[in-house]
């Protein structure tokens, strides 16, 4: 069974930057895709960005100037964050599944292990 764990979240001011950390532990992680998604108050959860067991890079176009994922094994995703804004405010989850699949990757649905996600709050 593979399990997931986030930590590093916390409470930050606007403007300041932050990194998440995720920790997958369970058979076959160097065949799966890691991501981070989120969720702020009253929104669905929303793709951040993943890499796939081939180090394939995806983000989402809105965070592309602000987000850096790295991926320095197969069983850890890091996330760093800069310029935060209130915006940013949510809780942070990170995923795993078994496909590898482009088509899918910013599909939440998709996704077969989740953590139980890391508070994120940004004060303006």
């Amino acid at each position: 069974q593979v399990q997931v764990v986030e930590s590093g979240g916390g409470s930050v001011q606007a403007g300041d930057s932050l990194r998440l950390s995720c920790a997958a532990s369970g058979p076959s992680l160097n065949t799966m895709t890691l991501a981070w998604f989120r969720q702020a108050p009253g929104k669905e959860r929303q793709f951040v960005g993943a890499i796939t067991d081939v180090w394939y890079r995806d983000y989402d176009e809105s965070l592309l100037d602000r987000c850096t994922i790295s991926r320095d094994n197969d069983y850890t995703l890091d996330l760093q964050m800069d310029r935060l804004t209130s915006e940013d405010t949510g809780v942070y989850y990170c995923a795993a599944r078994h496909s590898n699949s482009l088509e899918t990757l910013r599909n939440r649905d998709e996704y077969d292990y989740w953590g139980q996600g890391t508070q994120v709050t940004v004060s303006s």
